[in-house]
Protein backbone atom coordinates (compact mmCIF):
# COMPACT_ATOMS: atom_id res chain seq x y z
CA UNK A 1 0.00 0.00 0.00
CA UNK A 2 3.10 2.52 0.87
CA UNK A 3 4.25 1.95 -2.89
CA UNK A 4 0.90 2.57 -4.10
CA UNK A 5 0.50 5.69 -2.35
CA UNK A 6 4.10 6.90 -3.22
CA UNK A 7 2.86 5.84 -7.21
CA UNK A 8 -0.54 7.66 -6.94
CA UNK A 9 0.91 11.41 -6.95
CA UNK A 10 2.69 10.52 -10.40
CA UNK A 11 -0.09 10.21 -11.87
CA UNK A 12 -2.17 12.26 -14.52
CA UNK A 13 -5.00 13.92 -13.02
CA UNK A 14 -7.37 11.89 -16.03
CA UNK A 15 -5.64 8.69 -14.48
CA UNK A 16 -5.94 9.86 -10.87
CA UNK A 17 -9.99 10.72 -11.50
CA UNK A 18 -10.51 6.95 -13.41
CA UNK A 19 -8.72 5.00 -10.35
CA UNK A 20 -10.85 6.59 -7.91
CA UNK A 21 -14.25 6.17 -9.57
CA UNK A 22 -13.18 2.74 -10.53
CA UNK A 23 -12.45 2.02 -7.01
CA UNK A 24 -15.49 3.74 -5.48
CA UNK A 25 -18.11 1.82 -7.78
CA UNK A 26 -18.20 -1.86 -6.15
CA UNK A 27 -18.24 0.02 -3.06
CA UNK A 28 -21.49 2.59 -4.09
CA UNK A 29 -22.80 -0.76 -5.69
CA UNK A 30 -23.11 -2.10 -2.48
CA UNK A 31 -23.38 0.82 0.00
CA UNK A 32 -24.97 3.36 -2.28
CA UNK A 33 -25.01 6.64 -0.62
CA UNK A 34 -24.32 5.95 2.45
CA UNK A 35 -20.59 5.26 1.52
CA UNK A 36 -17.45 7.12 2.92
CA UNK A 37 -14.90 8.77 0.79
CA UNK A 38 -12.66 6.92 3.84
CA UNK A 39 -13.32 3.55 2.70
CA UNK A 40 -13.12 4.65 -1.18
CA UNK A 41 -9.45 5.96 -0.21
CA UNK A 42 -8.95 2.36 1.35
CA UNK A 43 -10.00 0.83 -1.51
CA UNK A 44 -8.01 3.16 -4.08
CA UNK A 45 -5.22 2.88 -1.41
CA UNK A 46 -4.89 6.48 -1.48
CA UNK A 47 -5.09 9.05 1.01
CA UNK A 48 -8.07 10.69 2.04
CA UNK A 49 -7.17 14.13 1.06
CA UNK A 50 -6.76 12.87 -2.24
CA UNK A 51 -9.99 12.80 -3.51
CA UNK A 52 -10.80 16.08 -2.58
CA UNK A 53 -8.28 16.93 -5.07
CA UNK A 54 -10.12 15.58 -8.05
CA UNK A 55 -13.22 16.08 -6.63
CA UNK A 56 -15.48 19.36 -4.80
CA UNK A 57 -16.96 17.13 -2.57
CA UNK A 58 -18.56 13.37 -2.00
CA UNK A 59 -21.32 14.21 -4.29
CA UNK A 60 -19.32 15.45 -7.34
CA UNK A 61 -17.47 11.71 -6.74
CA UNK A 62 -21.28 9.67 -7.03
CA UNK A 63 -22.15 12.02 -10.17
CA UNK A 64 -18.70 10.51 -11.55
CA UNK A 65 -19.83 6.61 -11.03
CA UNK A 66 -23.25 7.61 -12.01
CA UNK A 67 -21.78 8.77 -15.22
CA UNK A 68 -19.22 5.53 -15.32
CA UNK A 69 -22.34 3.18 -15.03
CA UNK A 70 -24.39 5.20 -17.61
CA UNK A 71 -21.04 4.76 -19.94
CA UNK A 72 -21.55 1.81 -22.44
CA UNK A 73 -17.88 1.92 -23.73
CA UNK A 74 -16.73 -1.21 -22.20
CA UNK A 75 -19.95 -2.86 -23.74
CA UNK A 76 -19.26 -1.39 -26.53
CA UNK A 77 -15.80 -2.58 -26.87
CA UNK A 78 -16.57 -6.36 -26.35
CA UNK A 79 -18.87 -5.84 -29.03
CA UNK A 80 -16.36 -4.54 -31.45
CA UNK A 81 -14.14 -7.76 -30.42
CA UNK A 82 -16.91 -10.10 -31.05
CA UNK A 83 -15.29 -12.75 -34.36
CA UNK A 84 -17.69 -11.36 -37.69
CA UNK A 85 -16.76 -15.55 -39.11
CA UNK A 86 -19.31 -16.63 -36.13
CA UNK A 87 -23.18 -17.12 -37.26
CA UNK A 88 -25.27 -13.93 -36.81
CA UNK A 89 -27.45 -15.32 -33.65
CA UNK A 90 -24.00 -15.82 -32.08
CA UNK A 91 -22.60 -12.70 -32.75
CA UNK A 92 -25.85 -11.22 -31.65
CA UNK A 93 -25.88 -13.39 -28.41
CA UNK A 94 -22.41 -12.25 -26.94
CA UNK A 95 -23.53 -8.68 -27.68
CA UNK A 96 -26.72 -9.60 -25.96
CA UNK A 97 -24.43 -10.75 -22.90
CA UNK A 98 -22.10 -7.55 -22.83
CA UNK A 99 -25.35 -5.33 -23.12
CA UNK A 100 -26.98 -7.13 -20.42
CA UNK A 101 -23.79 -7.17 -18.14
CA UNK A 102 -23.41 -3.49 -18.94
CA UNK A 103 -27.31 -2.69 -17.68
CA UNK A 104 -26.87 -4.81 -14.33
CA UNK A 105 -23.76 -2.80 -13.25
CA UNK A 106 -25.84 0.32 -14.00
CA UNK A 107 -28.65 -0.99 -12.19
CA UNK A 108 -26.64 -2.14 -9.55
CA UNK A 109 -25.32 1.35 -8.51
CA UNK A 110 -27.87 3.68 -9.59
CA UNK A 111 -30.55 1.20 -7.55
CA UNK A 112 -28.35 1.18 -4.39
CA UNK A 113 -28.64 5.28 -4.78
CA UNK A 114 -31.86 5.34 -4.67
CA UNK A 115 -32.36 3.04 -2.17
CA UNK A 116 -30.32 5.12 -0.04
CA UNK A 117 -32.18 8.68 -0.48
CA UNK A 118 -30.22 10.04 -3.46
CA UNK A 119 -33.55 9.39 -5.66
CA UNK A 120 -34.33 12.66 -7.70
CA UNK A 121 -30.75 13.98 -8.32
CA UNK A 122 -30.63 14.04 -11.36
CA UNK A 123 -27.53 12.28 -13.24
CA UNK A 124 -24.73 14.15 -14.80
CA UNK A 125 -26.32 15.00 -18.63
CA UNK A 126 -29.67 15.39 -17.96
CA UNK A 127 -31.32 11.93 -17.00
CA UNK A 128 -33.18 11.23 -13.49
CA UNK A 129 -30.86 8.95 -11.39
CA UNK A 130 -33.82 6.39 -11.34
CA UNK A 131 -34.18 6.12 -15.51
CA UNK A 132 -31.38 5.04 -16.58
CA UNK A 133 -31.99 1.96 -17.13
CA UNK A 134 -35.88 2.10 -18.69
CA UNK A 135 -34.77 5.60 -20.77
CA UNK A 136 -31.93 3.25 -22.63
CA UNK A 137 -34.66 1.01 -23.73
CA UNK A 138 -37.00 4.39 -24.88
CA UNK A 139 -33.82 6.44 -26.73
CA UNK A 140 -33.29 3.09 -29.05
CA UNK A 141 -37.02 3.51 -29.66
CA UNK A 142 -36.06 6.84 -31.51
CA UNK A 143 -32.82 6.35 -32.42
CA UNK A 144 -33.93 3.46 -34.83
CA UNK A 145 -35.07 6.13 -37.20
CA UNK A 146 -31.52 7.27 -37.84
CA UNK A 147 -29.37 9.21 -36.49
CA UNK A 148 -25.75 10.96 -36.89
CA UNK A 149 -23.99 8.09 -36.14
CA UNK A 150 -26.04 5.46 -37.72
CA UNK A 151 -23.47 4.75 -40.31
CA UNK A 152 -20.64 4.42 -38.32
CA UNK A 153 -17.92 1.57 -38.23
CA UNK A 154 -16.94 -0.71 -35.78
CA UNK A 155 -13.71 1.45 -34.51
CA UNK A 156 -15.33 4.58 -34.58
CA UNK A 157 -18.23 3.60 -32.45
CA UNK A 158 -15.66 1.98 -30.51
CA UNK A 159 -13.56 5.24 -30.09
CA UNK A 160 -16.27 7.43 -29.48
CA UNK A 161 -17.84 5.29 -26.66
CA UNK A 162 -14.62 5.70 -24.82
CA UNK A 163 -14.33 9.03 -24.41
CA UNK A 164 -18.13 9.46 -23.01
CA UNK A 165 -17.64 8.01 -19.78
CA UNK A 166 -16.98 10.10 -16.46
CA UNK A 167 -15.29 13.11 -18.04
CA UNK A 168 -11.77 13.89 -18.10
CA UNK A 169 -10.30 15.83 -15.75
CA UNK A 170 -8.91 19.26 -15.56
CA UNK A 171 -5.26 20.76 -14.98
CA UNK A 172 -2.48 20.87 -12.62
CA UNK A 173 -2.86 24.55 -12.25
CA UNK A 174 -1.98 25.56 -8.65
CA UNK A 175 -5.17 25.83 -5.63
CA UNK A 176 -7.27 24.18 -8.18
CA UNK A 177 -9.82 21.31 -7.83
CA UNK A 178 -8.69 18.82 -10.39
CA UNK A 179 -12.05 18.13 -12.91
CA UNK A 180 -13.90 21.19 -10.84
CA UNK A 181 -14.44 23.34 -13.77
CA UNK A 182 -14.53 21.75 -16.70
CA UNK A 183 -18.22 20.08 -17.31
CA UNK A 184 -18.76 16.06 -17.69
CA UNK A 185 -17.63 14.46 -20.54
CA UNK A 186 -20.72 13.29 -21.96
CA UNK A 187 -23.13 13.67 -25.11
CA UNK A 188 -26.35 12.38 -23.40
CA UNK A 189 -28.68 9.65 -24.00
CA UNK A 190 -29.20 9.67 -26.79
CA UNK A 191 -25.60 9.82 -28.40
CA UNK A 192 -24.92 7.02 -26.33
CA UNK A 193 -27.50 4.76 -27.57
CA UNK A 194 -26.66 5.70 -31.45
CA UNK A 195 -22.85 4.50 -30.52
CA UNK A 196 -24.67 1.07 -29.36
CA UNK A 197 -27.03 1.17 -32.19
CA UNK A 198 -23.62 1.54 -34.74
CA UNK A 199 -21.38 -0.67 -32.78
CA UNK A 200 -24.57 -3.57 -32.79
CA UNK A 201 -25.06 -2.99 -36.91
CA UNK A 202 -21.86 -3.75 -37.46
CA UNK A 203 -22.57 -7.19 -36.64
CA UNK A 204 -25.02 -7.37 -39.55
CA UNK A 205 -22.45 -6.41 -41.93
CA UNK A 206 -21.33 -9.73 -42.93
CA UNK A 207 -25.09 -10.28 -44.55
CA UNK A 208 -25.76 -7.26 -45.55
CA UNK A 209 -26.97 -8.74 -48.85
CA UNK A 210 -29.53 -10.87 -47.98
CA UNK A 211 -31.22 -8.66 -45.14
CA UNK A 212 -34.95 -7.53 -44.86
CA UNK A 213 -33.82 -4.49 -43.65
CA UNK A 214 -30.51 -2.21 -43.03
CA UNK A 215 -28.47 -2.78 -40.43
CA UNK A 216 -28.94 0.07 -38.33
CA UNK A 217 -32.72 -0.68 -38.14
CA UNK A 218 -32.33 -4.49 -37.17
CA UNK A 219 -30.18 -3.36 -34.36
CA UNK A 220 -32.35 -0.84 -33.23
CA UNK A 221 -35.31 -3.45 -33.50
CA UNK A 222 -32.53 -6.21 -31.41
CA UNK A 223 -31.88 -3.55 -29.31
CA UNK A 224 -35.22 -2.86 -28.05
CA UNK A 225 -35.87 -6.34 -27.91
CA UNK A 226 -33.29 -6.37 -25.40
CA UNK A 227 -34.18 -3.81 -23.33
CA UNK A 228 -37.81 -4.98 -22.67
CA UNK A 229 -38.24 -6.63 -19.35
CA UNK A 230 -36.03 -9.68 -19.01
CA UNK A 231 -38.90 -12.29 -17.87
CA UNK A 232 -41.54 -11.36 -20.39
CA UNK A 233 -45.41 -10.90 -18.70
CA UNK A 234 -43.13 -10.79 -14.75
CA UNK A 235 -43.85 -12.90 -11.73
CA UNK A 236 -41.57 -15.87 -11.26
CA UNK A 237 -41.18 -16.59 -15.77
CA UNK A 238 -38.16 -17.82 -16.73
CA UNK A 239 -35.83 -14.66 -17.82
CA UNK A 240 -35.62 -14.76 -21.50
CA UNK A 241 -31.82 -16.28 -22.36
CA UNK A 242 -29.24 -13.97 -25.00
CA UNK A 243 -29.08 -16.89 -26.89
CA UNK A 244 -32.87 -17.78 -27.12
CA UNK A 245 -33.61 -14.00 -27.83
CA UNK A 246 -30.87 -13.89 -30.97
CA UNK A 247 -32.07 -17.22 -32.06
CA UNK A 248 -35.87 -16.24 -32.21
CA UNK A 249 -34.58 -12.59 -34.09
CA UNK A 250 -32.58 -14.25 -36.63
CA UNK A 251 -34.90 -17.66 -37.83
CA UNK A 252 -37.80 -16.62 -36.56
CA UNK A 253 -40.17 -18.26 -34.60
CA UNK A 254 -40.84 -21.67 -37.06
CA UNK A 255 -38.51 -24.49 -36.76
Amino acid sequence: MTETRRRAPGMTPEQRRDMIVKAALPLVAEHGAAVTTAQVARAAAIGEATIFRVFADKDALLDACVLQALDPAHALREIAEVPLDQPLAARLAEAAEALRAHLDRMGAVIGALHATGRAGRPAPGGDAAGDGRRGEGEAVAAAGRGGPDAGRGRGEADAAGAGDGAGAAGGDEPGAVEGRDRPAGTSGREASVARTIAAVAELFEPERASLRLPPERLAAIYLSMLYARPGLGGGDREPVRAQELAEVFVHGALA
